[in-house]
């Protein structure tokens, strides 16, 4: 697991040099902006507290005879459309600065809003896979790693599984198509470590192993 300083140049979008002989690409993606921003940076629940809030101004200014509670409601309300605002282009600028490849070797994760950097994984260093659905197709898929160098949360983030501090789980955020692309990944990851079984617990029938549903979790051992 290799993380790079991204450079000017690109052999190719989100590839920091030519791939070697033998190693082809599989897929690239990129996050969803909007689903970025509903599910990393929470501005749905934002919106429900900023309204919740709004509505507790106005009743308790309702009490005040000489407040101007129209004014100072709209004020409030101006300035929480504007943090709401920012954090969306925030939630934007991540995913324009994003790119994830599969190749037949390794996972590839171009990462960063200030500073950019790419991080390789070998599909050899992942011991686990897990998926989240969301609507429209999309979803994450969080990869668990082997060993105990790991790279820290906050680099990682906002490409992380959430809660996953003491051993953080590099995660493709809100792709599409995320059923499509875990099955080329477990394809890939198998055929890269034929040697490994894969189980995909009692909830999914083996035959369906590359069709991973929900929040569905891989085990190699």
């Amino acid at each position: 697991m290799n993380p790079h300083h991204e450079h000017e140049f690109e052999a190719a979008p989100g590839l920091p040099e030519a791939l070697p002989r033998g190693e082809t690409l599989i897929w690239q993606g990129v996050p969803k902006a909007s689903l970025l921003a509903i599910h990393v940076f929470h501005l749905r629940k934002l919106v429900f507290y900023f309204a919740f809030m709004l509505l507790l101004q106005a009743l308790y200014l309702a009490g005040d005879p000489e407040a101007n509670v129209a004014r100072s409601v709209t004020i409030s309300a101006v300035m929480a459309g504007l943090c709401l605002l920012c954090l969306r282009g925030v939630a934007w600028y991540a995913a324009r600065n994003t790119r994830y490849t599969l190749t037949s070797r390794r996972v590839v994760m171009r990462i960063g809003m200030v500073l950019t950097i790419t991080l390789n994984i070998p599909l050899k260093q992942i011991r686990a896979a897990s998926v989240r659905g969301m609507k429209d197709g999309a979803g994450d898929i969080a990869l668990g790693l082997i060993g105990k160098d790991q790279l820290g949360w906050l680099h990682l983030w906002p490409h992380v599984r959430a809660w996953t501090f003491r051993k953080p789980e590099p995660c493709l955020r809100c792709i599409d198509d995320v059923q499509q692309v875990s099955a080329l990944f477990l394809a890939a990851w198998q055929k890269e470590n034929p040697q490994v079984t894969v189980s995909l617990g009692d909830s999914v029938p083996a035959s369906q192993a590359p069709a991973l549903q929900g929040a569905t979790t891989m085990q190699m051992s």
